[in-house]
């Protein structure tokens, strides 16, 4: 029995040391602030980002299939999924255990969202999924 337990610990450690250490790979405009302070807060995260300036964002999200509806200033891709806009990190790591969704997104650029800070203003939004077949789904409301 006790035995059980090491490895069941052992495997959750793991576990949580995986998702700890994800590494995400980042598209941004060279002169987009915001992109910049999402990025670290996805490495406050534990995130490790490859931080790829790029000159033509359009065709980066039509690469990857982000949805013009869908669309903010900076995408990420993490395990074959994009995450568009300013996602919490904490929907970033849940990403994984959603196979039916292609990828996340924060449309727009919410007052408040990470990396959008400005004091204490704080805008309604929402972490849209797009799904394997095309439809939105909201993920969750902050």
């Amino acid at each position: 029995m006790l035995r059980k337990k090491i490895v069941a610990f052992g495997l959750l450690a793991l576990s949580t040391l995986a998702q700890a250490g994800q590494t995400i790979d980042v598209y941004r405009d060279p002169n987009c602030g915001c992109c910049k302070e999402w990025i670290s807060h996805l490495q406050a995260n534990g995130f490790t980002v490859n931080d790829h300036v790029e000159p033509n964002m359009s065709e980066v999200k039509q690469r990857l299939g982000v949805a013009p509806r869908l669309a903010s200033c900076h995408t990420g891709v993490i395990d074959g999924k994009f995450v568009e806009g300013h996602v919490p990190a904490e929907q970033v790591k849940l990403l994984a255990k959603r196979s039916d969704l292609r990828g996340i997104a924060v449309p727009g650029m919410p007052i408040g969202s990470p990396g959008m800070e400005m004091g204490d203003r704080k805008d309604a939004y929402q972490v849209i999924g797009l799904t394997k077949d095309g439809r939105d789904e909201v993920v969750a409301n902050y």
